[in-house]
């Protein structure tokens, strides 16, 4: 007791007791106020800045709607989709090629992305656009007979939307095929092993066992992809085609509204592009949502209770 008392004695009077909280002091994040600060004042000089232009904002909202700009949309949306599709197919057949036992079917296809991966766009577009200097007719004779399945002039054939369409798609399928590699090599081999050793045929592996794990690598690659096509399809204006960018500048060349009608342009790609972002999370999302942790999905043994079960796509194969 003496010594407690001691104890309570020698003790400073501000000094919290064993059962007291310390205050609690808020740390100052002076960095980041100062940052804040600098940002939002740069900010607000930029507004500043574009509010004092020669900018007539209150025409945009008629721009969006102008006939040759909504053709122009709807131009750029159906070449980047026909043209992303073409290469998602044509890059997966280049992929499969590439991971083939076939050495001749693997230099084809490593010859196909060297070529097409190391050429610009813009120059494979003009190849394509001017390709009657080379082949002035396409023909395609019917065997046996004196009559053509096709022959027509090269000029009439190879229009800028074809010229577009063929530019872009293989441009973009030579990315493709090794964005489908990698989710192809991504599947740890031992699952295509044990699916083989049920008897499952190559077709069907690939279709069951390997593709739906590999769409979690592809997609995101892809969705991006996607989007630069959108944008890309901008490049197509060179030679003619009515796209977003040159339905602007054909519509600036009458009003001389340039300004104005880049910013409606850029409010349609901003739209496109946002709705790409949707959907490509919500591709995402739904091919993530097999994940599972380690030994539940997505291994070929589940190991469930201490026993092994048969996962999903072993089922009914046999």
């Amino acid at each position: 007791m003496a010594e407690r008392a001691g104890a309570a004695l020698t003790r400073p009077v501000d000094a919290p007791g064993d059962g007291d909280l310390l205050p609690q002091v808020r740390i100052r994040h002076w960095g980041r106020v100062v940052a804040g600060l600098a940002v939002l004042a740069v900010l607000g000089l930029l507004f500043q800045a574009i509010s004092r232009g020669d900018i007539d904002y209150a025409s945009i909202p008629a721009l969006l709607t102008q006939d040759v700009i909504l053709e122009g949309l709807v131009d750029t949306i159906v070449l980047a989709v026909i043209a992303q599709a073409g290469a998602i197919v044509i890059g997966t057949v280049v992929a499969l090629m590439r991971t083939s036992a076939n050495p001749v079917l693997r230099w084809v296809s490593w010859a196909y992305i060297w070529v097409f991966r190391g050429l610009p766009v813009l120059l494979q577009i003009l190849l394509w656009y001017n390709i009657a200097l080379v082949f002035p007719t396409f023909t395609i004779p019917i065997p046996f007979t004196d009559a053509y399945l096709l022959d027509q002039p090269a000029n009439v054939i190879m229009t800028g939307f074809l010229a577009a369409l063929l530019g872009l798609g293989l441009n973009e399928s030579a990315y493709m095929a090794e964005i489908v590699r990698a989710g192809l090599t991504s599947v740890d081999r031992g699952q295509t092993e044990a699916a083989k050793s049920i008897g499952m045929s190559p077709a069907k592996v690939l279709s069951r066992v390997v593709l739906p794990q590999a769409m979690r690598v592809i997609i995101p690659p892809t969705g991006n992809d996607f989007i630069n096509m959108l944008k890309g399809t901008s490049i197509a204006s060179v030679i003619g085609f009515t796209e977003l960018i040159h339905a602007a500048n054909a519509l600036s060349s009458r009003s001389l509204a340039v300004m104005e009608t880049l910013l409606a342009v850029a409010v349609w790609y901003m739209v496109v592009v946002s709705v790409a972002n949707v959907g490509q999370y919500y591709l995402e999302r739904h091919y993530n949502a097999s994940i599972r942790p380690t030994g539940t999905r997505g291994s070929v043994w589940a190991k469930v209770g201490g026993s092994l079960r048969t996962p999903p796509f072993m089922r009914g194969s046999r």
